[in-house]
């Protein structure tokens, strides 16, 4: 006969085992515990860059605005348990005034940067980072009218430098309130929701995609868009960064 308190024991040593990231019974991957960064790592690195943290449900970066001058990069971090290519992909963020990051999909590592092959959902303080970024001399080589605003491909939901959000529909809550992102992608449709509203869709690799690719920021990077498959990436641009309830099912 099995003594109950040892069957006790090791119903608690299995539970203690079992991964953290979880498949829910409606398909939903849990991408963070909230409470460790497992499952998470530096971009093209095997360990977390310093200055993540995670702590009371929140996976944040914990630094200071800089200037866009100072920028030096190289903390972008990935999901890199496993690679998705059809998804629905759902987290909650916030930044601070000045605050400018991003969420990627279809990462593959190798390269300087996740944004110089996979597409991005903008997440920025579209009120105020012009004001405290120079944004003249970046906008400028694009032919701005007025280069020293924040530009519409540039802002918050945006599939960055690719397709602009519908502002009528937009409802983005100010620097340092929570805002809940959502990316769908299927080879047939990408959406982009925020705070519940679609704001914009497409179609990937259609003939409107293929122009937007070949023509202004993405001409000089030959692989942009090229994988169908890849790491999920949260950004790093300079600025303290909040998520949480970051999950993501297959589709």
């Amino acid at each position: 006969m099995k003594h109950p308190l040892g069957s006790l024991l090791f119903l608690l040593l299995l539970c203690s085992c079992a991964p953290r990231n979880q498949t829910t019974d409606d398909g939903w991957i849990s991408l963070f515990d909230g409470e460790t960064t497992e499952g998470w790592r530096g971009y093209n690195a095997q360990e977390m860059p310093p200055g993540w943290v995670a702590q009371d449900g929140v996976l944040y970066f914990d630094t200071e605005v800089e200037l866009e001058q100072d920028y030096t990069g190289g903390r972008d971090i990935i999901y890199g348990e496993r690679e998705f290519d059809n998804f629905e992909l759902s987290l909650d963020w916030k930044i601070p005034p000045g605050g400018n990051s991003g969420v990627f999909y279809h990462v593959k590592e190798g390269y300087g940067a996740p944004s110089e092959v996979a597409p991005e959902y903008q997440l920025i303080d579209d009120e105020g980072y012009a004001d405290i970024h120079d944004l003249t001399g970046y906008n400028s080589q694009f032919g701005a009218e007025h280069p020293e605003q924040l530009q519409d491909w540039q802002s918050t939901a945006a599939d960055y430098a690719m397709y602009t959000p519908d502002p009528a529909k937009k409802k983005l809550n100010p620097a340092g309130e929570w805002n809940t992102t959502r990316i769908v992608y299927t080879p047939e449709r990408v959406e982009h929701w925020l705070n519940g509203e679609l704001v914009l869709s497409f179609v990937p690799y259609s003939d409107d995609w293929k122009e937007k690719r070949n023509s202004g920021k993405w001409k000089g990077a030959p692989d942009y868009g090229k994988f169908r498959s890849g790491y999920i990436a949260l950004q790093d641009h300079g600025s303290p960064l909040w998520f949480r309830n970051i999950k993501i099912r297959e589709l």
